[in-house]
C-alpha cells in the first residue's frame, strides 16, 4: 500500500518491482476474467515523478540548517535590476494620443479600486523620466524591467493606429537606459490591454494570437536594435485565472470552469508565436533572449513524508507554473497532472470532453521551447492547504525548476514585499524580507548549482497597485501621491539593496570568519547549574509558584528536577567528562537558612555542600558559588521578599553563614545572578550584594583568598535602524536599563545619568550609600544569550522600557526570545571593557537551548560563539547549562543542556550530546589551534560518522593586559598575532 505511491516518488518514479510482478502473476491466474492492469509510466512521467526529489533533499533539513544564513557573492556578470510596469508608474492615461486601457475602463468606474484610486497619473513617469534615471543610477542597477504601454502605441491595439509619441516616449526611456549603462528588460503585455481590443473579448478570442504577433512584430522592429532581453507576457496565469475565472482584474469575466482554460491556450500560443516571429525574423540580426514571465508560489507539503501530500503539492505547482511552463519548456502539452485532474472533473460533470483544450501535434511542436530563459516571479510559499508559511521558499522552487524543466538559466523578474503606504522611509520589514530571499536566490546558485542569472525586485517605487490602489507599497523609494510634483525618496531598503548590489552578494564578514588561537594557561572553563533547576529544595518561591495552576508549562515543578540531590557522584562524572576546570552551583538559601533567617541553620543541607565540594575536589574541580539565583525562602516572601529593606541584613547574615561554613574550600564567589526586578526590589539587591562584598572583604578575605562580585545579564542591543536616531537613542536605553543598572552604581557608584532622568521619583541612592556601593565587585560577572533590535515603543505603566524585535535572519533556537547572534557577545564585551574601566570579565553564563524531539547532535551549539575581543581581560567561560533541567516558567520544555536527562527513566540518567565532546576538545586544546600550522595533539579524530559532530564554539581572547603578557604572546604563539 504505502509502496505503490512512495515508490514512484521517493525512489525511482516508478512502481515497486514486487507490485508489478504481483499483477502480472494475477493476469496469468485469471486469463478469462478482465484483467488488472498496471499502468506504464513513461519516461517523462518517471521524470516529473521523481521531480519530487527536491520535497525529499529538503525534508532531512533541520530548522537551523534551513536558517543557517550563506555567504558569499554571485558571479561576476550578475544582472540586479528593478522592475516596474507601464500602467502602474506612468500615468498620463490620455495623453499626447494614447487609447484608454481595460485598466483604465475598470479603474474609472466608482467603486472598484479603494478610495476610487486609479493609474491616471500614478508616479507620472510618463513626465518625469529624468527623475526615474536619477534613482536607477543611484541604485547602480545592471537592468531595468519595465513593461510597454500597448495602448500607447497602438492606440485601438493596431499597428493603424500607431501614436508616433508613444514611441517617441519609449525610445527617450530605451536610450536614456543604455546611456547609463543599464540594460532594458522590456515586458511586451503586462495586464493594460487596448479597451478596443478588449471590446473585441479581449484573450478569449482567438484572434488576440495575430493581433499580439503583429503589435510584438513591431516592437522587435523599432525597438530591437537595442532591447537584448524581452519578455512576451507578464504572469498569464494571473490574467487567465483572476481575469476571466475569479473575475478579480480586467475584463473581471468570472467563468473559473472554463474560460481560464481557453484564455490560458490563447495566451501560450500567442507567445509561442510572438517568439517564432523574433526567432524568424530578428534574432540573427539583433541577438537578443524571448522569454515569458511566469508566477509561481513555492508549494510546501503538510507533511513531507506523506506521499500523496507531496503529490498534492506537485499538482497545485503543476496547476501554477507547469500549465504554461510545460507546454514552452518540456514538450508543447500540459502537465499530465493537470490533464488527468480537469478530464476527470470534466466527466464526473458529465462533459462529453474536457474542459481544457488540446494542442495539435503541430501546436506542440510548435511551441516547445520557445523560451531561450526561465523567467520566474515569486514572493511567497504556501502549504498545499494553502496556508501561508513564515518560510523563505525561494532556493526550494528554483531547484524545483531546475529538475522540471532541465537545467534552464533562470531570470528571478519579480520579488518583493509590500508594505503599508504608511511606511515611508523606515522599512525594516523589506530589508529583512530581501536579507533571506537574496541568500536564499544564492544558496540555490552556490550549493545547489542552479543557474541564476539575475534578480529584479519588485519595484523601483511606491506605484498603483492594482486592486490595493495607494494602499500598500512595494517600492524601494517612496513616492508622495499627494504632492503633484511625486517627489520620490529612497527608503532604507534602497540603500540596503545599492549594497548588496555593490558586493555582489553577501562576503563574508570579519564577525563570521573564523579564527584561531589559544587562550592564557590560566583561563577558567566551566559549566553550571542552579539548585531549584537540578534538585529538589526547601520551600523557596519557587515551590509555591510552580504548583499554582497555569504558572508553568505542562505544569512541570522541580520537585525532583535532576534529582542532583542524591546523585552528587553522577553530576561530578559528567563534568570529568567534560573536563572543565570549575563548576558553578548555587546554594539553596531555603535548605541551609530554612525560614531565611539564622536562626536556625540546616546542618543536613549545609552537608549535603560539603558533600558536592568533597566530590568537586577529588576530581581537581574547582567550585563558583552563587549565593542566590532566584529561590527566595518563602517565609520572607511572605514579608515583603526583596522590596522590604530589612532583607538587605538578612542576605548578609545568609552570607555570613556560608563563607564561614563553606569560604575555606570556594575562591569564586558570586552573590546574586541576574538581579533583574522591579525598582524597590533591586535598589535592595544592590545594597544587599554591597553589604556581602563588605562582609568578605573586610571579615574573610584575608584568610580566604578568594574574589567575590555579581553576575548581570544583558543582551546586546543594536537599533532597528541605524540610520534612525530615535532607534540609536532606543539602543542606548536598553543598555543602561538592562545592563547599567546594576552595573553602573556596583562600578561607577549610581544608577547612570539617563536612567534617573527617566525614573525621576523613585528609588536614588543617598551619598553614603553611594560610597558604600561603589567599588564592591572583583570581577565583572556576565550572562549573556541574544542580541536584539530595538527601537522606541510606549508600554505604558509597565516597567518595560523599549520595544524590540529580531532580525527574521537569525538562527532560531528552543526559546522564543534567544537567536543565535555571536557577533552580539564580542560587542557587548568590548562595551563593557570601554564602559567600566576594563574589568576582569568571567563570562558566568552562555548557551543556546532546543525544544520538540530528542536530538543528541545538537548541531546549532557550534554557531552559538563570539570571536576576537578587542582586548577584552576575559578570564573564563561558563556553558550554560551542564544538563537539561527545570528552565523556569517553560518547565522542561526548552533543554540549555550539554548533557540530556532522560526524564522517562525514574534514574534520570545524564546522556552526553555531541556538542559534550566539542566543548570538552575546546577545553583541552585550551581554544582552538590552527589547522594550517599542521595537527595538534590536543585534537582527537572525531568518532566515525560524526564528521559534522558540532558543539558550542566559544571566546577566543587576543590581547592581554599588558605590554610585557603581549611582548611574551608574541614570542610563545605567532598564530595569536595573526589574529
Amino acid at each position: 500500500m504505502l509502496g505503490w505511491f512512495a515508490h514512484p516518488i521517493f525512489v525511482n518514479g516508478d512502481y515497486p518491482a514486487t507490485l508489478k510482478t504481483q499483477i502480472e502473476q494475477k493476469r496469468n491466474e485469471c486469463p478469462l476474467s478482465d484483467p488488472a492492469r498496471l499502468p506504464v509510466f513513461t519516461t517523462e512521467e518517471s521524470q516529473r515523478i521523481r521531480g519530487t526529489d527536491v520535497w525529499k533533499k529538503f525534508s532531512s533539513q533541520t530548522n537551523f540548517e534551513r536558517k543557517l544564513y550563506h555567504y558569499g557573492t554571485f558571479p561576476q556578470g550578475f544582472s540586479w535590476g528593478v522592475s516596474s510596469s507601464a500602467y502602474q508608474i506612468e500615468g498620463g492615461w490620455n495623453a499626447d494620443g494614447k487609447g484608454p486601457s481595460n485598466w483604465d475602463t475598470f479603474t474609472q468606474k466608482p467603486g472598484s479600486i479603494p478610495a476610487n484610486a486609479n493609474g491616471d497619473v500614478a508616479c507620472d513617469s510618463y513626465h518625469r523620466l529624468d527623475e526615474d534615471f536619477y534613482l536607477l543610477r543611484a541604485l547602480r542597477v545592471k537592468s531595468y524591467r519595465f513593461s510597454l504601454s500597448w495602448s500607447r502605441i497602438f492606440p485601438d491595439g493596431r499597428r493603424t493606429s500607431l501614436n508616433q509619441k508613444g514611441v517617441d516616449y519609449y525610445n527617450r526611456l530605451i536610450d536614456g537606459l543604455l546611456a547609463y549603462n543599464i540594460s532594458p528588460m522590456v515586458t511586451l503585455y503586462h495586464w493594460d490591454l487596448p479597451q478596443a481590443l478588449q471590446d473585441l473579448g479581449g484573450w478569449d478570442n482567438v484572434e488576440m494570437i495575430h493581433i499580439f504577433n503583429d503589435f510584438c512584430d513591431f516592437c522587435f522592429a523599432i525597438f530591437g536594435n537595442r532591447v537584448k532581453f524581452w519578455m512576451t507576457l507578464n504572469q498569464p496565469h494571473t490574467i487567465a485565472w483572476s481575469g476571466y475565472g475569479l473575475g478579480q482584474i480586467p475584463p473581471n469575466v468570472k467563468n473559473p470552469g472554463i474560460a481560464p482554460y481557453r484564455v490560458a491556450h490563447n495566451l501560450i500560443k500567442a507567445h509561442a508565436k510572438a517568439y517564432h516571429t523574433y526567432n524568424d525574423k530578428y534574432r540573427k540580426s539583433q541577438g537578443g533572449l524571448v522569454s515569458i514571465a511566469l508566477n509561481a508560489d513555492w508549494i510546501e507539503p503538510k507533511d513531507v513524508h506523506v506521499p500523496r501530500e507531496v503529490v498534492a503539492a506537485d499538482r497545485a505547482l503543476q496547476f501554477q507554473l507547469g500549465w504554461f511552463a510545460h507546454p514552452i519548456f518540456k514538450n508543447g502539452d500540459y502537465p499530465d497532472a493537470m490533464k488527468w485532474q480537469v478530464g476527470n472533473k470534466s466527466e464526473l460533470q458529465g462533459l462529453t470532453e474536457t474542459r481544457l483544450p488540446s494542442f495539435t501535434e503541430e501546436e506542440k511542436s510548435f511551441i516547445k521551447g520557445t523560451a531561450d530563459v526561465f523567467c520566474v516571479n515569486h514572493y511567497t510559499t504556501k502549504i498545499v492547504s494553502h496556508a501561508t508559511l513564515r518560510l523563505e521558499g525561494e532556493s526550494r522552487l528554483l531547484n524545483w525548476i531546475k529538475e522540471e524543466y532541465g537545467d534552464p538559466e533562470i531570470y528571478i523578474t519579480e520579488n518583493g514585499v509590500a508594505t503599508d503606504i504608511k511606511t515611508t522611509v523606515d522599512d525594516t520589514d523589506r530589508i529583512f524580507y530581501y536579507k533571506t530571499y537574496i541568500d536564499e536566490t544564492l544558496k540555490a546558485h552556490n550549493l545547489d548549482g542552479v543557474k541564476v542569472k539575475g534578480y529584479i525586485v519588485t519595484s523601483l517605487m511606491d506605484s498603483f497597485e492594482w486592486l490595493n490602489g495607494y494602499k500598500v507599497g512595494f517600492g524601494l523609494h517612496h513616492v508622495d501621491f499627494t504632492n503633484p510634483n511625486r517627489p520620490r525618496t529612497p527608503k532604507r531598503s534602497a540603500h540596503y539593496y545599492y549594497q548588496v548590489i555593490k558586493d555582489n552578494g553577501f562576503p563574508l564578514t570579519d564577525d563570521e570568519k573564523s579564527l584561531h588561537g589559544q587562550f592564557p594557561k590560566s583561563f577558567n572553563w566551566s559549566t553550571a547549574s542552579a539548585a531549584y533547576q537540578v534538585s529538589n529544595v526547601g520551600l523557596s518561591i519557587w515551590d509555591k509558584f510552580v504548583h499554582t495552576p497555569l504558572r508553568v508549562a505542562n505544569s512541570d515543578n522541580g520537585d525532583i528536577a535532576c534529582d542532583s540531590y542524591n546523585k552528587i557522584n553522577e553530576d561530578v562524572e559528567v563534568l570529568k567528562k567534560l573536563k572543565v576546570t570549575h563548576y558553578r552551583f548555587s546554594v539553596s538559601w531555603p535548605r541551609v537558612l530554612p525560614d531565611g533567617t539564622n536562626n536556625h541553620i540546616n546542618e543536613a543541607g549545609l552537608n549535603y555542600y560539603h558533600r558536592l565540594l568533597d566530590a568537586l575536589e577529588d576530581a581537581y574541580i574547582q567550585p563558583q558559588v552563587t549565593l542566590y539565583h532566584w529561590d527566595l525562602p518563602l517565609a520572607l516572601q511572605k514579608v515583603g521578599g526583596w522590596e522590604n529593606e530589612t532583607i538587605v541584613q538578612r542576605f548578609r547574615d545568609y552570607a555570613d553563614v556560608l563563607f564561614n561554613q563553606l569560604g575555606s574550600r570556594v575562591k569564586f564567589w558570586i552573590t546574586i545572578n541576574e538581579p533583574y526586578f522591579v525598582y524597590i526590589a533591586a535598589h535592595n539587591i544592590i545594597k544587599a550584594h554591597a553589604e556581602a562584598w563588605h562582609l568578605y572583604n573586610d571579615k574573610y578575605r584575608v584568610t580566604q583568598g578568594g574574589i567575590i562580585s555579581i553576575t548581570i545579564n544583558s543582551d546586546w542591543v543594536e537599533p532597528r535602524n541605524p540610520y534612525k536616531q530615535e532607534d540609536v537613542d532606543a539602543a542606548k536605553r536598553y543598555l543602561q536599563f538592562l545592563l547599567g543598572w546594576f552595573a553602573h552604581p556596583i562600578f561607577n557608584g549610581d544608577y547612570p545619568d539617563l536612567m534617573k532622568t527617566i525614573i525621576r521619583k523613585r528609588s536614588l541612592f543617598t551619598s553614603e550609600e553611594i560610597k558604600r556601593i561603589k567599588g564592591t565587585h572583583d570581577y565583572f560577572g556576565f550572562n549573556h544569550y541574544t542580541t536584539v533590535l530595538s527601537y522606541p515603543f510606549d508600554l505604558g505603566k509597565q516597567q518595560d522600557y523599549e520595544g524590540d524585535s529580531h532580525d527574521r535572519t537569525w538562527i532560531e533556537s528552543g526559546s522564543f526570545w534567544l537567536k543565535i547572534t555571536p557577533f552580539g557577545f564580542r560587542k557587548i564585551l568590548k562595551f563593557i571593557k570601554d564602559e567600566y574601566g576594563n574589568p576582569p570579565v568571567y563570562v558566568t553564563e552562555n548557551g543556546i537551548s532546543e525544544r520538540g524531539e530528542v536530538n543528541l547532535n545538537d548541531i546549532h551549539r557550534k554557531y552559538y560563539y563570539a570571536h576576537v575581543l578587542d582586548g577584552v581581560d576575559l578570564r573564563g567561560y561558563t556553558a550554560w547549562s551542564l544538563m537539561d533541567n527545570f528552565e523556569w516558567a517553560s518547565g522542561y520544555a526548552e533543554r540549555f543542556g550539554i548533557f540530556y536527562v532522560n526524564r522517562s527513566n525514574p534514574t534520570l540518567p545524564r546522556i552526553p550530546k555531541n556538542s559534550a565532546s566539542r566543548y570538552a576538545s575546546i577545553i583541552t586544546c585550551n581554544g582552538f589551534p590552527d589547522p594550517a600550522l599542521g595537527p595538534h595533539d590536543c585534537l582527537n579524530p572525531e568518532p566515525e560518522g560524526n564528521a559534522h559532530v558540532l558543539g558550542i564554539i566559544f571566546v577566543a581572547h587576543r590581547l592581554l593586559k599588558t605590554r610585557r603578557k603581549l611582548k611574551r604572546a608574541v614570542v610563545e604563539s605567532v598564530k595569536m598575532e595573526r589574529l
